[in-house]
């Protein structure tokens, strides 16, 4: 089940990303930007999405002109390898076709080899890189049928 989240989640939403991203802050020597976002803010705006009760996985969706911004995925570690951010990401394509986008995009650090590859595997494609307050990320995109 994928539900907007609402104000409750949030404290649970703040937990998930803190334990989903610590391990890559090491990696790329400070803290990824989904760390830091105002969940409070995105929550209010309808953009966080979240799987179960708990819930145990989330999503941020924020729509553009041509295109769905996948802002955010994380999943509680406790919970990964059940298939979560995979059925967070079909839904962000479901969300794009409802709302007539033909296209979604994301990025990443490029030190997080591992998602850039996983989102390869899911059909996304590198579409330029850029230095974000001193972080080098990858944009990424993925054209819907």
């Amino acid at each position: 089940m994928i539900r907007t989240a609402a104000g409750p989640d949030r404290p649970r939403i703040e937990e998930i990303v803190e334990a989903a991203y610590a391990p890559w802050a090491e990696i790329i020597g400070t803290r990824p930007l989904p760390m830091d976002a105002d969940y409070g803010a995105l929550i209010d705006a309808g953009r966080v999405f979240v799987t179960g009760d708990g819930p145990d996985g989330l999503i941020v969706l924020i729509p553009e002109d041509a295109m769905l911004l996948v802002e955010n995925v994380a999943v509680a570690p406790a919970h990964h390898g059940r298939g979560i951010g995979r059925t967070l990401l079909a839904f962000a394509e479901d969300q794009a076709r409802t709302l007539s986008l033909p296209s979604l995009r994301l990025y990443t650090n490029e030190l997080m080899t591992k998602n850039i590859a996983l989102y390869e595997r899911l059909g996304y494609r590198e579409t330029g890189r850029e230095d974000i307050g001193g972080r080098c990320v990858v944009h990424m995109a993925k054209p819907l049928d």
